[in-house]
Order: structure tokens, then sequence, then C-alpha cells
């Protein structure tokens, strides 16, 4: 079970860029795109965007009834389908750091609110979900629309061109969906299902706090880059790099990669000698 979080751990933080910015393969492939690329990139968008994903399986985990899913569904889909067009077609900006962090902080609360933290904690009646799922759709459009920004969308067909994105979106949405009502529909009918459902809960406020951090970090990088050395693609590189090296370099190769400028001194007795 350690190790499983570990593993974890390490894919969402080297899987980074699935969703924090567009690939410059997704921006070369989008410079003489039609509108069905628009679609196809905004359906692996979403389905690589583990985040706005766990959000939707926290949604989801404890409905069953298809009209309950529908109407959530509906509700996130509306509010993210509302900033994404307009925020796009206006060119409404912000740090997708930020972003992030704040659709991280959205996993964190679908897991609290699954636990019924707010009554068992606060001795509170949570807020209405499917108030809060539209809220927090409109977060997750925002988020999707900083990574459409990106890419070179032109002024000419601008407002097909997101929506075209926007379906793409809704498409990878419900094949995501379909694929955890599959999984979770099986999964109720077990007994493991009743003991570890509350563990699934606390994972995904752990996982989304670790997304959280994650994001701050890359904030960190983009707002104080004169605070780090070298920039955070370098950052990351390096640390591949140095895992690399020790595993493939013995001591011997090591002591040839130093390259160190001669020096001459002596020891107080006259004799001059370098290292």
């Amino acid at each position: 079970m350690r190790a499983l979080f570990f593993t974890l751990c390490g894919l969402l933080m080297t899987s980074q860029a699935f969703a924090h910015g567009m690939s410059e393969a997704d921006k070369q492939k989008i410079l003489d795109a039609g509108y069905w690329e628009y679609v196809e990139l905004g359906t692996t968008h979403m389905i690589t965007g583990y985040d706005h994903l766990l959000f939707l399986f926290g949604v989801i985990f404890f409905l069953t009834k298809f009209k309950d899913i529908v109407k959530f569904i509906t509700a996130f889909t509306i509010g993210h389908s509302i900033t994404l067009v307009f925020a796009t077609l206006y060119g409404i900006q912000a740090n997708y750091f930020l972003i992030d962090a704040v659709i991280a902080l959205t996993v964190c609360y679908k897991g609290f609110d699954n636990l019924d933290g707010f009554k068992k904690y606060f001795q509170v009646k949570a807020p209405s979900l499917l108030g809060m799922v539209f809220a927090f759709g409109l977060i997750h459009g925002f988020g999707l629309s900083t990574r459409l920004q990106q890419l070179p969308l032109g002024d000419e067909g601008i407002v097909l061109r997101i929506l075209a994105f926007n379906v793409g979106v809704e498409v990878g949405q419900i094949i995501a969906l379909s694929i955890m009502l599959f999984i979770l529909s099986g999964w109720r009918k077990t007994e493991s299902f009743k003991h570890f459902s509350n563990a699934s809960n606390v994972g995904l406020i752990i996982v989304g706090f670790m997304l959280l951090l994650m994001q701050l970090h890359g904030y960190e990088h983009t707002k104080y880059p004169d605070d780090y050395p070298i920039n955070q693609d370098d950052h990351s590189h390096v640390h591949k790099d140095m895992e690399a090296a020790k595993k493939s370099l013995s001591l011997e190769e090591y002591g040839r990669k130093i390259k160190l400028k001669p020096t001459s001194h002596d020891h107080g007795d006259g004799n001059y000698h370098t290292h």
C-alpha cells in the first residue's frame, strides 16, 4: 500500500505536463488545424486532466440514480462551458498554476463533503451540492480556458474553434464518466465498497492536497524566477539527469565527469606543486 502511495505521488509529479499547459506538439498541430482537430484536442485534454477527473469521481461517488448523475454533471458542464467560452473569447487570463491550485482545492472539498465533514467537524449542514458543483464548474472551465489560450487561435472563426474544443471536452468527459460509472457500479456490489469508501475519499483529499502543493511550487517558479537558479523545465530535467547519472555512472566515471581547474600552491617549503 505504501509503495502504491509513493508511486502515485511520483506519477502526479512527473506527469505535470498533462494538466499544466499545451505541449509544443499541440501548438504545432493546431496551426493549420480544422474544427475536428480542436474537438480531438479538447477530448484528449479532458481525458488526461486528472484534476478534473478526480473532482468528477468525487461528485458521482455516491450517486446511484441516473437522474441525479445527469443533474449534477449537467450543472458542472454548464459551469465549465460558460467560463471556457467567454474567458477564451474575451482573453481573460490568470496564472494557470493558481487556477489549478484552486481546482486542487475543489478535489479536497469533494472528498471532505463525501465524508460528511461539515456535519462531523463543524456541526453545520453542507452547502448545496448542486450549487457548489456549478460554482466549481466555473473554476474548472477557467482552467480549461487558460490552456486553450496558450494556442495560436487567431481571429477568424475563433468562436467555432472554442466551441469545437468545448465539444471535445464534453466527449472526453462522457468517456471518462462512463468508465468511472462502470467501475463504481460493479464495486458498489462488493463488501469492499463499504470498507474502503471512506478511505477512497480520504485519498481524494490527500491527492488534492498534493496537487495543491505541486501547483503552488510551479507558481513560485513562474512568479519569482529570480529566486531560482534555473527555470522550471530545467529544474525538472536536472533532477531526471541526476537520477539517471546515479544509475548509469560508476564512481570512477563520476570522477571523470568532474573537471576542475588545476591550482598551484606550496606547503611552506618553497616547492610548488599542482592538484
